[in-house]
């Protein structure tokens, strides 16, 4: 896949910052030059799933009874006796259960690797900045999906209560946080638009079509003091990939190159 990203307005605002900067923090600390954590880039969506919970419960009962009599007797005369008998059966089944379905939507947090090695390698280059590695987004303890939770609901009678999650776009609590240890600065980095296309077209004259994936997207970043929380300098930067697949006309599926 080829990937082409659009870092010139980063790059520029990095090396202006660290120039002017980076030269007063050394005036203050000769010989210190000041850290640095770049983040991977914070994404935060909407997700819409479909769960479906249920419970199921059946119990069956049989009893039987029987009796028997009897008697017969032979005299002098022969015949005579008696005999009667009953016997009776019930059974019983019962069954009964809940079921739950619907739709809900949640904010899926994570991180996307891979889209700041461009800025990672212009301040490599500089003299201004020593880049140290930030431990990255703790997303917290996993939490029941949401059959899960209806299912406890119905077995329990309880409802679930809600568990504040952390929030990869909150760069303060990451900082208090400790995820940026032993850097004086972070160069934070959002995702603002990100953008997927996939078209397929037919090769005129042949039997075979090309796919063609595309990916465009748009990061937001801010230079923010881990001390103070200011920001020191702010930008974005655009980036945009494609990859293209020759389908056969046997209908070959083709996933894109190292899509991400």
């Amino acid at each position: 896949m080829q990937r082409r990203t659009t870092l010139h307005t980063a790059l520029a605002v990095i090396a202006a910052t660290t120039l002017a900067w980076g030269t007063a923090a050394q005036a203050q600390q000769p010989g210190a030059a000041p850290k640095i954590a770049v983040t991977d880039l914070a994404y935060a969506q909407r997700v819409s799933e479909y769960f479906m919970a249920g419970t199921y419960q059946r119990s069956s009962q049989m009893s039987a009874q029987g009796s028997q009599g009897g008697g017969y007797s032979q005299g002098m005369y022969g015949g005579g006796g008696s005999y009667s008998g009953q016997q009776s059966m019930q059974a019983s089944e019962q069954a009964s259960g809940t079921y739950v379905a619907g739709r809900y939507s949640y904010i899926e947090q994570r991180e996307l690797g891979g889209y700041t090695n461009d800025i990672k390698g212009a301040i490599l280059q500089g003299t201004y900045f020593r880049l140290v590695q930030g431990r990255g987004f703790d997303a917290g303890k996993p939490q029941p999906s949401k059959a899960e939770q209806v299912l406890n609901q119905v077995q329990g009678g309880k409802m679930a209560t809600p568990q504040a999650q952390p929030q990869v776009n909150n760069v303060i609590a990451r900082i208090k946080k400790g995820e940026f240890a032993g850097a004086d600065y972070v160069l934070f980095g959002v995702v603002s638009t990100i953008d997927f296309t996939d078209a397929l077209s037919p090769l005129q004259g042949t039997t075979s079509a090309t796919r063609q994936y595309g990916l465009q997207l748009l990061a937001d970043f801010s230079l923010i003091n881990t001390k103070t929380y200011e920001i020191k300098a702010a930008f974005s930067a655009q980036g945009e990939g494609n990859d293209t697949k020759i389908l056969s006309v046997r209908g070959d599926i083709a996933p894109p190159t190292g899509r991400r």
